[in-house]
């Protein structure tokens, strides 16, 4: 590609990747990402097949997250939220430091087996609900959900659909893995709840919470709607040890579960298909697009050189400048991206097993500076604009400039 073509295709996905990051207009962020990947198209950019190859990479990706929406959706039209919350509510015991911890405890154990998106698509209307029964604010709790979704999410490699993506069949094996993750993980979950106290500290402080709230009774629908989240919960471990995909068996539970209860209610499916966030299929299968018009323009390999002959240099340094770059990257671009990236600059067998664990670490716990650096977090402001709430991109920075820095850093020094 001629350095015209190549500066124009650039150009077109970082106009592409501004949109989805700053949504002007309010357009959602999956037209960006879409307008960006026919642009390239359009123009002779990149060839419409590569553009496939592009789409194709992310199948299983959007497997996953389809079958997590429609979980998430018919447990919130089944009543399994509301009941949760109730439950919740009773075991703060009307403190709201302790519905606090017990919101990020159970954020991190759904983080670790069901991935962080599963926290920001079940768990974000599973907490709204929580502080609406209980007559909370609902933010402090609600950040929980966003910042412990990717704090969390490097713990198994379940734990993050971007994992899967930065190593692809190159997946080390659990053993391995949580010998080099496990204490990274650790500090990274415990310093982001330590910021969020101190940071939240002033509204829990103010805060007057019921004790008691009525008690619904859990339908049949419900009962068979958490059963198929815990059928996930253990099949996506299983896929873990057995090395194997985790999209198709996600999708396949939320479907069969789906079917069932619907036909259990002898329901019509519209409701439960109209209450799934579609949009967010065409904004990861754009930025796939995105990611392989750079690949196509050499970018990627450019970085793969960079990275390879700062490892010869100082391996320790190029552990810290992967890390630290792949975070600033996650936040500018969008993790998921950025993860394809790392994944195709990790195929070089040259790079040290740290510089690698480095850069995972910054495409997992370094989107926690902006709104927009995780799909996750994406995921998370769809869920909150459903409840009528606006977490602006200046609100979400600020307080990510001072959740992220230290946690991003201590997980780095930990890194074995």
């Amino acid at each position: 590609m001629a350095m015209d073509g190549e500066v124009a295709a650039w150009s077109i996905a970082g106009l592409a990747t501004a949109g989805v990051i700053a949504r002007p207009f309010r357009v959602p962020e999956g037209i960006w990402a879409v307008a960006g990947a026919v642009a390239l198209v359009a123009f002779g950019l990149l060839p419409w097949t590569d553009a496939l190859v592009g789409v194709r990479k992310g199948l299983d990706v959007y497997l996953f997250l389809t079958g997590m929406m429609l979980l998430a959706e018919l447990a919130r039209q089944e009543g399994l939220f509301d009941w949760l919350a109730a439950l919740a509510v009773e075991h703060a015991r009307g403190s709201p430091q302790r519905l606090f911890t017990l919101v990020y405890v159970v954020g991190t154990v759904v983080t670790i087996l069901l991935s962080n998106d599963a926290t920001a698509v079940v768990l974000t209307p599973a907490v709204y609900a929580v502080t609406h029964a209980a007559g909370a604010t609902p933010l402090p709790y609600l950040f929980v959900c966003a910042f412990i979704a990717n704090a969390a999410s490097f713990v198994l490699p379940i734990s993050n659909p971007a994992n899967l993506v930065i190593f692809g069949d190159r997946m080390p094996p659990l053993t391995a893995w949580v010998a080099q993750f496990a204490l990274p993980s650790l500090v990274a979950i415990a310093a982001t709840y330590v910021a969020l106290r101190l940071t939240q500290h002033r509204a829990l402080q103010q805060e007057r919470i019921a004790r008691n709230v009525p008690h619904p009774r859990l339908s049949r629908g419900g009962r068979l709607t958490a059963c198929g989240i815990a059928a996930i919960a253990v099949i996506l471990l299983s896929c873990s040890f057995l090395d194997v995909q985790l999209g198709l068996p996600t999708f396949v539970c939320g479907l069969v579960t789906t079917a069932l209860v619907l036909a259990l209610n002898r329901q019509s499916p519209r409701p439960v298909l109209a209450g799934v966030s579609w949009g967010v299929l065409p904004l990861v299968a754009g930025l796939f697009v995105l990611v392989e018009a750079l690949d196509h323009t050499g970018v990627i390999a450019g970085l793969r050189r960079v990275l390879q002959d700062a490892a010869a240099s100082s391996p320790a340094n190029a552990t810290w400048q992967a890390g630290i770059f792949t975070a600033l990257a996650g936040n500018l671009m969008n993790n998921l991206p950025v993860g394809l990236i790392a994944g195709s600059v990790a195929v070089a067998d040259q790079l040290p097993t740290r510089v690698v664990g480095a850069m995972l670490i910054g495409v997992d716990l370094g989107p926690n500076l902006s709104v927009t650096g995780s799909l996750a977090t994406i995921l998370w402001l769809v869920a909150l604009r459903r409840e009528g709430i606006e977490v602006g991109t200046w609100r979400f920075l600020r307080l990510g400039a001072i959740v992220m820095p230290p946690a991003l850093i201590l997980a780095l020094a930990t890194l074995s």
